[in-house]
């Protein structure tokens, strides 16, 4: 089960504070519900106190609104809903959630973002059918640019959400002019990379990185224990991967090209929808010049190398008019580390 007592509250809660709580149930979930989104629901009484929080269960599983309603029971019965994602009205591996919550009794309910998918869309206009008030559309820009963007961004353009992460130092080194690299960045950060692939369905480094530095690639513990969730690992390149690579096990794919818009096909054809390329200089720069980024995480050291392997690298010669511009969503301090997350410009990427 994906419920939450823990988010339950005590106090009566304002729409905008039960909002807050739905995107932290669904960020709890991320990672675990693909091809489905990870979606919140807050249940509140007619009281505006939170008795039901829930996020949705692994695909198969349970959506949010049916577990959040279970744990509020009768106190549903004219209280809120409060939902990321306007609730489905159609019969899939599940029943409607707009059917369970009329039946549950609810006479208002809120969500963010008006369900893309034509299949499943429609459950507004069925609620207010049957005399609920629905208020759509609300806190919608905070929901659609954070969690739930990667899953947006493949309903509009049947693409992988790309997430280029890139680690240096102040004066923008990847690592030192012998390669090492181990740790540039401190503690928290390091345990934040971590979480954040936990999150992803895949994790993509090019062939070179590979042979170089053979990493694991997995999602663990500060003290190395692997997380219950882990991501697809994904090669790019033409260079063989070794049988003995840390890399290469029953949750590994190599894409065997140097073309990122080949590679962009064929993790289409896998249905990946959320993927962190977390390559060398060579491959980021690659992605960027594809434009296919679509955000960027950047974890910044206060610390100086002076000379070294830039975090991004290409051979090409460039104007100020090749620049590719982002903005900034995030600033994050994790330790000394700071951990900036941007969003492309100039394009509805979401």
């Amino acid at each position: 089960m994906a419920q939450f007592p823990d988010l339950v509250s005590a106090q009566p809660l304002t729409d905008a504070q039960a909002m807050a709580l739905a995107i932290e149930a669904g960020q709890r979930v991320r990672g675990t519900t693909y091809p489905n989104p990870p979606i919140g629901c807050v249940i509140l009484d007619t009281a505006g106190i939170a008795v039901g929080v829930a996020g949705t269960e692994p695909v198969g599983g349970r959506h949010a609104e049916p577990q959040a309603l279970e744990m509020a029971g009768a106190r549903a019965q004219g209280g809120t809903a409060v939902v990321t994602l306007e609730p489905c009205n159609h019969i899939g591996r599940t029943p409607p959630c707009t059917e369970a919550l009329a039946a549950a009794g609810v006479s208002r309910v809120i969500f963010a973002v008006a369900d893309p998918n034509p299949v499943a869309a429609g459950g507004s206009e069925w609620l207010r059918y049957k005399d609920i008030e629905v208020i759509g559309e609300f806190q919608r820009n905070q929901v659609a640019a954070g969690y739930l963007r990667p899953w947006l961004h493949w309903q509009r353009t049947r693409r992988p959400h790309i997430t280029l992460k890139t680690a240096g130092t102040l004066d923008g080194f990847a690592a030192a002019t012998d390669r090492t690299s181990q740790w540039i960045t401190g503690e928290q950060a390091r345990a934040r990379v971590h979480v954040d692939r936990a999150r992803r369905q895949a994790i993509v480094v090019g062939t070179g990185t590979v042979l170089a530095d053979n990493p694991r690639l997995t999602a663990r513990t500060p003290d190395g224990e692997e997380l219950s969730t882990q991501p697809l690992r994904i090669a790019i390149g033409t260079s063989e991967v070794a049988t003995d690579a840390n890399i290469r096990g029953d949750n590994f794919r190599h894409i065997r090209t140097h073309d990122v818009e080949v590679a962009l096909e064929t993790m289409a054809d896998m249905g990946l929808i959320d993927v962190l390329v977390e390559g060398g200089p060579r491959l980021a720069s690659a992605f960027l010049e594809a434009d296919a980024v679509d955000a960027i995480e950047s974890y910044i050291a206060p610390a100086f190398l002076g000379a070294g392997l830039p975090v991004t690298s290409s051979n090409h010669e460039t104007s100020i008019t090749d620049i590719s511009r982002f903005r900034t969503v995030a600033v994050e301090t994790l330790g000394d580390d700071i951990l900036i997350t941007a969003l492309r410009s100039g394009k509805d990427r979401g």
